[in-house]
């Protein structure tokens, strides 16, 4: 089988790189090993951190953009997930650098790298309407909300937001009735349980999920503890948590959510075109699956 290679627009990281962290050197070397892991494109995601450093790994991931070679993972811009969130469904982001949703707030960070940004709409002071005006792609996640105005999409369903309830609305049963919402999804196993992946795939149009990975440096790595937003991280080998038990991110990449999806009869072909779709990407290669879904080979065109 043959498909267009992967892109992750969610992925904090692997092989021991911490995109809040890392060096170009080190998101090069990241780049490299994503794309013999078939990811032919990605958005490195910030997590929430002072002002000062994600004004310093934006400079860090455009200068490594700017040197990637053809034999890498095309870095399609930053996904900036933290510091417009909501304390009560923080998960493992530091709540005292949260601020509120607004046009100025922005604009300490403001870069037109930036691609996606994820925040909570039920503190928005007219950011939402500053973003989508500029073509950034704004999604609802780490909230409350059920009303998304404004948002293209949500950012990893049913983690960190208010689920289903049966009287009044939430972000969860709000992004699943509605057919023109982008949904992300992990499918890893450990933050969604099977039957809330069945529930997601039957009630969102197909080509309205996006498959991400939501990876933590610590994937792929010979780590087993790490520090990550400030929290220290433990692995142990199948969930990466705080010591409270706070799920931190995956420990697996696309093809290994893709193949686990197979495994469980949940995969379809549609949710890797998706992406392309979403962000108006164009890229050249292709993956040869065998029938399992395991990658055979890996073409890569300059």
């Amino acid at each position: 089988m043959r498909t267009k290679l992967l892109i992750d627009q969610h992925i904090h990281g692997a092989y021991g790189v911490d995109f809040n962290k890392a060096a170009a050197e080190d998101i090069l070397y990241l780049s490299k090993e994503l794309l013999q892991n078939g990811i032919g494109g990605y958005f490195p995601t910030l997590v929430t951190d002072n002002i000062m450093n994600i004004k310093h790994q934006i400079e860090v991931i455009k200068k490594a953009a700017s040197a990637q070679t053809p034999d890498m993972a095309k870095i399609l811009g930053i996904h900036l997930e933290g510091i417009f969130l909501n304390v009560e469904k923080c998960g493992v982001h530091n709540p005292k650098y949260f601020l509120k949703p607004t046009i100025e707030n922005y604009q300490m960070v403001e870069d037109s790298f930036i691609k996606i940004v994820t925040l909570a709409p039920e503190f928005d002071d007219g950011l939402i309407r500053y973003l989508w005006n500029k073509g950034v792609r704004v999604q609802a996640g780490h909230c409350i909300s059920g009303h998304l105005t404004g948002c293209r999409g949500v950012t990893h369903i049913f983690n960190a937001m208010s689920g289903i309830p049966h009287r009044g609305v939430s972000t969860a049963l709000s992004a699943l009735i509605n057919d023109s919402i982008y949904t992300e999804v992990i499918g890893d196993g450990v933050h969604v349980s099977d039957d809330a992946l069945k529930l997601v795939f039957r009630m969102k149009p197909a080509e309205k999920v996006i498959l991400i990975s939501d990876s933590l440096p610590i994937t792929k790595s010979n780590l087993n503890e790490m520090i990550f937003s400030d929290s220290k991280v433990y692995y142990d080998g199948v969930r990466a948590t705080t010591k409270e038990g706070t799920i931190a991110g995956s420990t697996a990449l696309l093809p290994d959510i893709i193949k686990r999806l197979h495994s469980v009869k949940l995969f379809n072909p549609q949710y890797i075109e998706n992406p392309y779709k979403y962000h108006n990407i164009v890229l050249p290669g292709y993956i040869e699956w065998d029938e399992q879904w395991n990658i055979v080979d890996v073409v890569h065109n300059s």
